[in-house]
């Protein structure tokens, strides 16, 4: 994969920055150094004059996520760009669990999967859309979009172009048909502004509710390897999904590392604590991390050491049955609706469900 086709000017002039990296360096060194070192590097402040010193977070099954003194330090402190590396460890090993990327162990510079912990995922896809679209540039979009995608493409001047989708999501077909404006050679040749990459919710897509399957999910992806664009997987809904076994990812097909995942905590843990993660080709997560460097410094540390606390409390399998709770939550208030719908607005409506059986 050419990565560099892909990014704007702008971000490909991002440097590391300075500040940045030695302060994660100091953290490192400091964290091993006597509490007598006082360091003067980096701009940190004391932790011995924030007001906050413990705290006692009590979950779900009665059990807590303690804060002493020291860890209440660290947690009010700056820290790594990426995320705390006891919460990208989990995370890397949550993806591997769960989707298998084959670019697990590709070289770093031809698509190794690589993980970012962001501000929420909506932070993640904004740094995402900044990284890769000029003014001009042609995106894939399925119809309907999320009306917060729309506002955050809408100031980069890209030209969106609406697949049409059904009740099954995006038709392969309908992609086709806007592909084939293009020769695939074309993607080589700059002055033919191919599409740059395909924007989707594979699951539970907002405002529509509707879910690709796996045969389209396949179809598609062979489109962009043939056309050569990325795809940007955005699945907030992804630990939502009611049926068993859940869909095979963009991800876990990725075998070119033209894939960005992203994830977010808000539906299955908290929309407040603002705790998302990018996953994708290492060249561009570098360069998303570039800009966190230069705009939020970091997410917050408290909210991942409480998230990194609770994860590792759980494991992956607590984690996972937590989730079935969330899902039995909903799918129970889903039920409900149904059940009104059905009730009151029968002959007035057809649901999504009923649409599937006819």
């Amino acid at each position: 994969m050419n990565y560099k086709r892909f990014i704007t000017a702008a971000s490909a002039s991002r440097k590391t920055s300075p500040i940045r990296v030695l302060s994660e360096c100091l953290a490192s060194i400091l964290s091993r150094a006597p509490k007598s070192v006082i360091s003067l590097a980096a701009g940190s402040p004391n932790p011995n004059t924030f007001p906050f010193k413990t705290a006692v977070i009590t979950v779900e099954n009665g059990k807590t996520i303690q804060f002493d003194e020291e860890t209440m330090k660290r947690a009010l402190q700056y820290s790594q760009t990426a995320g705390i590396p006891e919460l990208l460890s989990w995370l890397k090993q949550l993806q591997v669990k769960l989707h298998n990327p084959p670019t697990l162990h590709y070289p770093p510079s031809q698509g190794q999967m690589d993980i970012c912990v962001t501000t929420g995922s909506q932070d993640g896809l904004c740094k995402v859309f900044e990284m890769l679209i000029n003014p001009g540039d042609n995106i894939l979009l399925n119809e309907p979009v999320y009306s917060g995608t729309l506002e955050a493409l809408h100031p980069l001047g890209c030209n969106m172009i609406n697949v049409s989708s059904d009740e099954y999501g995006m038709i392969p077909d309908a992609l086709k048909e806007i592909l084939s404006r293009w020769k695939p050679e074309d993607s080589r040749d700059p002055e033919k502004n191919t599409p740059k990459f395909l924007y989707t919710v594979p699951n539970g897509n907002n405002p529509a509710g509707t879910s690709l399957t796996s045969d389209r999910k396949k179809e598609i992806y062979e489109l962009a390897r043939k056309y050569d664009f990325l795809i940007i997987e955005d699945d907030p809904y992804y630990f939502l999904q009611f049926n068993k076994p859940w869909a095979p990812t963009f991800l876990s097909m990725d075998t070119d590392g033209r894939v960005i995942r992203v994830d977010s905590f808000s539906k299955v843990l908290s929309s407040g604590l603002r705790i998302g993660f990018v996953t994708g080709p290492k060249p561009l997560i570098e360069r998303v991390v570039l800009h966190t460097q230069v705009s939020t410094l970091h997410p917050s540390t408290f909210t991942q050491l409480m998230v990194s606390q609770l994860l590792h409390q759980w494991g992956e399998e607590g984690f996972l049955a937590h989730v079935e709770r969330v899902i039995d939550y909903y799918r129970k208030q889903k039920d409900a609706l149904l059940a009104a719908a059905d009730k009151w607005l029968r002959g007035l409506m057809e649901t999504l469900e009923e649409s599937r059986k006819s």
